[in-house]
């Protein structure tokens, strides 16, 4: 089945509609266009292969993460990886980045432990970002390891174990430093670990100490924030460490507190499903200079499903508009979904988070918030029950045309002839 896209003069048409009707409210819509463009989300690399990597790509994936499916034309090395990036790129309106995860290294054959990796491990991937002016953020990889088979890493009770993964975060910053000086934007470098427990331990103290000694040695070297920052990320569990995880919302958000420069990660599947990061954004920001989200849509657990424009997606962009933070936040993507085509998925959940935030660009936030100071909360929700029926659509659809890519979901046709041509040549 083929998708049709919308005539040039239906495009402009509607949008000459929307924008008197925004402008009616008071918002402009240009503005907000010439806002968005200047937004470049982070595309986590691990969508394409499931999270595999180039380390051990037939190996177990280990750490309580699962990818589930087996749709055909998974990427198996760093040339088709970066193909399947390049189309989801050409289908986005805007210049955005990549999230490069340690275990996509290309070493030409040669084992390299990771505590020994170095930036010309990715130059392959320094010389492609270069070319496409993307910039790159980076993340040690501290799962599907030997050395972390029990579930401890750098909270692990064994100082040689331990030794190996503050080394191991010890090349990443410095490699995330390298990217960030070779291409002009700063790298984020964000430490996430699968440390925790299946069952209660008695003692919940030990490894959270031992956790902030190891941040500590890791961050003890300075680097230059223009060239790298800094990021750790929490988590409520995982399989396998259901009843205890060492570095909780907590411990970071207290560890980010007392070092400044280091950003607090806020991943919308990390936390208990009856919570929801939107509602923390503003309490964050208030006590670290910058946040790093990972947008992601948990299904009753931390499913890392595709980001689909649901109310949460909606609520967390509004919160970073509302609050003035959008120079504030850097906003990567993180799901892994194997059961359907995987270069649809990252495009479907890309345009999303960009569609959520156009619609919260398109909130007329200075008079909803002067209804709410003049406690005029009836006009305050008719407004914005009002918006939820505006032709944002129209909005996203020239955004899109200007930006010479797909309008509407005509996007699936490219990937369509791209599965035939390409995906499907992989076995």
């Amino acid at each position: 089945m083929t998708f049709s896209a919308p005539q040039p003069a239906q495009i402009e048409a509607a949008y000459a509609i929307a924008r008197e009707r925004y402008a009616a409210l008071g918002v402009d819509t240009e503005a907000a266009m010439t806002t968005l463009a200047t937004v470049s989300l982070s595309l986590h690399c691990w969508q394409g292969d499931d999270v595999s990597g180039f380390e051990n790509p037939g190996g177990p994936l280990e750490g309580g993460i699962a990818a589930t499916g087996n749709y055909p034309g998974k990427a198996r090395n760093g040339d088709e990886l970066r193909s399947d990036l390049d189309l989801v790129y050409r289908l986005l309106p805007g210049r955005h980045r990549l999230n490069l995860h340690a275990i996509y290294a290309e070493t030409g054959g040669v084992k390299v432990s990771r505590d020994e990796l170095r930036p010309e491990h990715f130059a392959t991937w320094l010389d492609w970002a270069k070319a496409n002016n993307h910039g790159i953020d980076f993340n040690p990889t501290c799962f599907s390891h030997p050395l972390a088979a029990d579930g401890m890493t750098l909270a692990h009770p064994d100082p040689a174990i331990r030794r190996f993964w503050i080394d191991h975060c010890i090349a990443c910053r410095r490699i995330g430093a390298h990217f960030g000086r070779e291409l002009g934007t700063p790298c984020i470098t964000n430490i996430w670990i699968p440390d925790g427990t299946k069952d209660t331990p008695v003692d919940r103290l030990g490894p959270r100490q031992r956790l902030r000694e190891s941040l500590d040695a890791i961050l003890a070297e300075p680097l230059d924030p223009a060239h790298n920052r800094d990021a750790v990320e929490a988590k409520l569990f995982g399989i396998g460490s259901e009843s205890y995880v060492v570095g909780s919302h907590e411990f970071y958000l207290g560890y980010a507190v007392s070092h400044p420069g280091v950003l607090i990660c806020l991943d919308s599947g990390h936390f208990h499903p009856t919570e929801v990061i939107s509602d923390k954004i503003s309490s964050v920001l208030l006590f670290v200079d910058e946040l790093l989200l990972h947008v992601s849509r948990g299904v009753r657990w931390d499913s890392d499903h595709v980001i689909t424009l649901a109310d949460e997606t909606q609520a967390i962009m509004q919160e970073v508009v509302r609050g003035g933070f959008l120079t504030r936040t850097h906003i990567g993507l993180d799901f892994f979904d194997a059961s359907i085509n995987r270069v649809a998925a990252w495009t479907i959940g890309a345009r999303n988070a960009l569609r959520a935030l156009l619609i919260a660009l398109l909130e007329p936030t200075d008079r909803l918030r002067k209804l709410e100071l003049n406690g005029d909360t009836t006009a305050r929700l008719a407004l914005l029950e009002e918006l939820k029926g505006m032709p944002w659509q129209a909005v996203w659809d020239v955004y899109c045309y200007r930006n010479d890519v797909p309008v509407g979901i005509s996007f699936l046709n490219e990937i369509r002839r791209y599965e035939a041509e390409v995906l499907s040549a992989r076995g």
